[in-house]
């Protein structure tokens, strides 16, 4: 028999009601820096106008994750906050793929940042095959370059070399 737990706990325990409240938080954070800018109109926007309404939205979706994890979901397991076996490989590369962006951009350009870093993110991958990670590379490296320094001709060189380390 199982001892009836209270509503607060049970909700306390999920995981999509702390992933929800998170994203609320850093959506407040971020749309209430962005009204420190100018946030111009649609046809001009402002360097303040893609963060407050990026935020805005995430909190709305913040709310959703939340509201979702408060249902009830019929299971009567209790949820840890992180999984049964945490895959620490794959995080570890999620989160050094964008230190090799920076790393390669500024010291080797912008192809070879984004090589690198959509290489470093897909070997967290443990499905995938060396192949398919280097193809997969390729294939965002040359869509990366193509829109960002082609189309919306962002300044930063496709190649170059800095020497001193």
């Amino acid at each position: 028999m199982r001892l009836s737990t209270s509503p607060l706990r049970e909700l306390l325990s999920k995981r999509d009601f702390y992933a929800g409240g998170l994203m609320v938080l850093f959506g407040l954070g971020i749309a209430l820096k962005g009204t420190t800018y100018r946030a111009g109109t649609l046809m001009h926007m402002g360097p303040g106008f893609l963060p407050t309404s990026l935020g805005v939205l995430l909190v709305l979706i913040g709310i959703a994750i939340a509201a979702a994890g408060m249902a009830p979901d019929g299971e009567e397991e209790n949820q840890s906050l992180l999984p049964d076996h945490p895959q620490w490989w794959a995080w570890f590369c999620i989160l050094m793929s964008p230190v090799a962006f920076i790393f390669f951009g500024r010291y080797f350009g912008m192809a070879p940042a984004t090589f690198s870093c959509v290489f470093v993110a897909a070997l967290g991958d443990k499905t995938a095959s060396w192949l398919s990670t280097v193809i997969l590379s390729i294939v965002v490296t040359v869509f990366g370059v193509a829109l960002f320094s082609y189309f919306l001709q962002v300044p930063m060189p496709i190649f170059t070399w800095r020497g001193e380390l």
